[in-house]
């Protein structure tokens, strides 16, 4: 069954611009069709915050493709760009999360989606909402807009000049 993906993208290590935007293509080449991409935002960390600002964004297709495989082809995008595990909330070449997947709540062996924190991240929910405004989060019953509308987070995201 096709379904809509939204997909949130962040580095903060190296030219993080141009690595966000070599992710977007090769989510593009694995499986997500009929992409929209969402401009790319400077955000402040969050968790661990002595740490440089990250390059953020988000990315919105369609795929026929099971939870895990969605979740199975974002990590091996990762490693193949070269992301080296860290502590929790540190520094990353890349970092590719699955936000939402349409009408689906999945939750095994760690992974969870809708993605758990979405809803505290200003970083994730601003490059969605300009591409995926009316998305619902199956676990909540709230659009992007209206999670947005309410996030506590405060943190600032800018648009990358």
């Amino acid at each position: 069954m096709t379904r809509r993906v939204l997909i949130g993208l962040g580095s903060n290590i190296g030219d993080s611009v141009a690595m966000v935007q070599r992710a977007m293509v090769e989510l593009e080449r694995s499986f997500l069709t009929r992409p929209q991409r969402s401009r790319l935002w400077r955000t402040e960390p969050v968790g661990y915050v002595d740490q440089p600002q990250f390059v953020n964004g988000a990315m919105i297709g369609t795929s026929d493709l099971a939870a895990r495989e969605i979740h199975d082809r974002c990590k091996a995008i990762e490693q193949m760009l070269g992301r080296t595990q860290r502590e929790r909330w540190r520094e990353r070449e890349i970092d590719i999360d699955v936000i939402i997947i349409e009408g689906e709540v999945f939750d095994d062996d760690g992974i969870h989606i809708p993605h758990e924190r979405m809803s505290e991240r200003r970083f994730v929910l601003v490059p969605s909402f300009e591409i995926a405004s009316t998305l619902v989060c199956p676990r909540s019953g709230q659009t992007i807009e209206q999670l947005l509308a309410v996030c506590s987070d405060t943190s600032t995201v800018d648009v990358v000049a």
